[in-house]
Parts: C-alpha cells; structure tokens; sequence
C-alpha cells in the first residue's frame, strides 16, 4: 500500500500529457465520431491509446535516463552539421505546422464553447473578436510567465467535464454490445471515414507531447539517482494518467453515440455537441459543455506554443529558457499564426478542429521515427535503451501511424480546399 502511495505521489508528466490531448479537438473529434459512426470507431481510441501509452513511456525513459528533451537529444546524436541542418528543418516544420494547426483548433475550441454557453455571440463578427480577445490573453500570459495557477484552474474544469461525461456514458444506457464489438471490431463505416480516424489518432498521439514528455521527465526525475524507481514511477504515471484520459475519450463517443446518433442528429456547433450530456444534466448541458470546452481550448492555448518553441529550441541548441527573446519568438509566431486562421478560416469551427487533429496524424510518423532513433542510441541510453521486443511494439505503432496517414491523404486534401475555398 506504501509503494501504491508512493507511486500515486509521484504522478506529474503523464498527467500533464493526458491533460494536453483532452482538448477542444479530442471532445469534437470523438463527438463527431460518436454522432457519425456510433460506436464503430472506438477501436480506433483504443489503439490511440495504446500507441500513445508506448510513445510517451519511451520520451520519458529518454528525459529520465539522458537528462535531456527530445530536441536535445537529436543534436547530441546527430554531430554532423548537414545532419543537425536537415534534423532541425524536420523537427521545426513538423512542430511548427503541426502546432499552428492545432492552435488554430484549440482558438476555435475556445470559441466554440462561449458561443455554447452564450448564443448571442454565435456570428462571423463575434467569432473575430473573440479570436483577438482571447489571443491577447493568452499572449499576455505568456508573456509574463505567471499563468500556472490560472492554467491550474482552467484544468480542473476540464478534468469536471470529462468526469461529467464518464457519468452520462453510463446514464444514457448505450448498448454494451455494440460497445464492446466497435472496441475490438477494426470496421471503418462505409465510404472510409479515415478523416475522422485519423482525427482521433491525430488529437491523441500529439506530436508535441513527445517533446513535452521527454522534457518534463528531465524535469521531474532526470538528476534522481535511482533511475529504476524512477522508470518505475514514470511507467505507473504514464499507464494511469494516459489510460484515464483515453477512458473518458471513449466515454465522449458513447455519449455522442447514444444520444446524438441514436436520434439521428448531426454536429456543427458546440451547442450540438452539448447534447451529448443532455440525459444527465438535462437544460443545463448547454452551460456545463460550452464552460467545459472553453476550459480545454484556452488551457491548450497555451500549452501548444510554449512546446513549439522548447522543441524548437531545444533543436537549435538554445536551451529552454523562457525569458529569451529567441525561445519567445517560437511561441509568439505559433499563436499570431493561430489566431489569423481561426479569423479568416470560413469553414465551419468543428471542420477546422477536425482538419486539425488530422494534419498532426499526418505529422506523428516524422517525430515517431526520430524518437525511436535516439531512444536506441547507446551512448545517449546506455543500458536503458530499447529492448527488441519495445521496438517491434514501436515500429508496429509507426507502421499504423503511416498507415492511416496514407489512407487520410485524399481526404486530408479535401478537407484543406474546404478550409482554405471556405
């Protein structure tokens, strides 16, 4: 019971990744499958979480063993100069499309859940206000270094609403059959609705969470001497914390699947989606969701630009500092980014959310296969690098993240010229 206590105690990374990917994308994402596909799809959840519970266990070994993030790490690996230019460009572009991406989701998210709670705001002009509104806090937030507690606050919420749904996944009495056979069915519905399983994979596996793992690990345990209590410490933190943000990821589809798709309804405002908890918090569900997701889209407002610029100044070998003009210069071009396309996009909030997630499933095999490669480097692991058996569960993981990529790619270019046509 004292080494359960223990480990308990000692939760800290794991739980800040599983808070990062339930945001405004994981609850449009898995609403939006729910309401499409039923329960069809929760197998894909279930094999995002698994990939994810396997990726983010290597990142923190890496940060725990090496001492190092993941940017870090690739510039101790590789030495040679061509090497680090090429290395960099591919890190910085993957995080830096990716991150742009999915702030504009996490922008829109925020947008989308006022708009639920106070309809009054639900126009074009609205929409832009908000967008600079909610920039300009974020960016002063960030500025000033001092937003954790405000951070701290916001999380609780969204940890209050992702409760709430595991709740009514039970009150809206789905049928456990079809449950349990969409969980282990690996059917995609007819006409190949890749977009939303790349979307769900996409807004789990976040690329920036790797980086954002591997960092925090460091943090938390890198100088601790005993580094088998501490692996031990991170794999119970990552098994926990990521298994219960997938659990109400889940939970998210069967209400979506239970109530909306069961009535034969469709998503494509937040106000829709708040139906989802309508057997359980009845007139009320409006309020709660749009309270919620505005919670989970400003949180990871601000956590998507600072990972951009630790990943892109840990590649550069700038260090992590985050009173350096330089490493500010990384986030304040991923937010500015950001809130231009959620002021100019013209296609509906749940599309530009769901395109979101999609383009970071286009993006996870660039930064899988990078932390696989330093993960089995000798000199940076030593005896804790990957064992056989982990890689064959890695390269099978990278394997279906390239998999469903290419299957995504027509719809993922669909999708852009909708975006971008309006």
């Amino acid at each position: 019971m004292n080494n359960l206590a223990k480990r308990i105690k000692n939760v800290g990374p794991g739980a800040l990744v599983a808070a990062a990917f339930i945001g405004p994308g994981t609850v449009t994402s898995c609403s939006i499958s729910g309401a499409t596909a039923g329960y069809t799809l929760l197998w894909a959840m279930l094999l995002s979480v698994i990939s994810v519970i396997i990726m983010q266990s290597m990142a923190a070994r890496l940060g725990i063993v090496s001492g190092m993030g993941l940017g870090e790490a690739l510039r101790v690996k590789f030495t040679s100069t061509g090497a680090r230019v090429l290395i960099s460009i591919l890190v910085i572009a993957a995080v830096f499309i990716g991150n742009i991406a999915y702030e504009t989701g996490n922008l829109t998210g925020s947008i989308l859940g006022i708009q639920a709670a106070v309809p009054a705001t639900d126009n074009g002009t609205a929409k832009i206000v908000l967008a600079l509104i909610l920039g300009v806090i974020a960016f002063a937030l960030l500025f000033s270094g001092s937003y954790q507690r405000v951070e701290n606050f916001l999380t609780a919420l969204v940890v209050l609403m992702g409760v709430i749904f595991l709740v009514c996944a039970f009150a809206a009495k789905p049928d456990w059959g079809a449950v349990f056979a969409g969980l282990f069915g690996f059917k995609v519905p007819d006409g190949g609705d890749w977009m939303t399983v790349a979307a769900l994979m996409g807004t789990t596996v976040v690329p920036y969470n790797i980086y954002l793992h591997a960092s925090s690990a460091s943090t938390k345990w890198g100088k601790t001497k005993d580094k088998e209590d501490a692996l031990a410490n991170s794999r119970f933190d990552s098994v926990i914390s990521i298994g219960l943000g997938g659990v109400i990821s889940m939970a998210i589809i069967v209400c979506a699947a239970a109530t909306i798709h069961a009535t034969g309804g469709e998503i494509a405002s937040g106000s829709d989606m708040a139906k989802a908890l309508t057997p359980l918090l009845g007139s009320w569900a409006t309020v709660i969701f749009g309270i919620g997701l505005f919670a989970a889209g400003i949180t990871s407002t601000l956590t998507a630009p600072l990972a951009a610029a630790f990943a892109c100044s840990g590649i550069l070998g700038w260090g992590e500092d985050m009173k350096e003009n330089r490493f500010k210069v990384f986030w304040i071009i991923v937010l500015c980014f950001g809130i231009f396309a959620t002021c100019t996009l013209g296609a509906s909030p749940t599309q530009i959310i769901l395109f979101a997630q999609a383009a970071n499933a286009l993006l996870l095999p660039i930064t899988g296969i990078l932390l696989l490669i330093v993960a089995n480097d000798e000199a940076i692991m030593k005896e804790y690098k990957n064992k056989t058996w982990f890689n064959v569960l890695v390269v099978i993981v990278i394997a279906i993240f390239i998999f469903i990529a290419a299957r995504n790619m027509r719809a993922f270019i669909t999708g852009l010229q909708k975006l971008i046509s309006g």
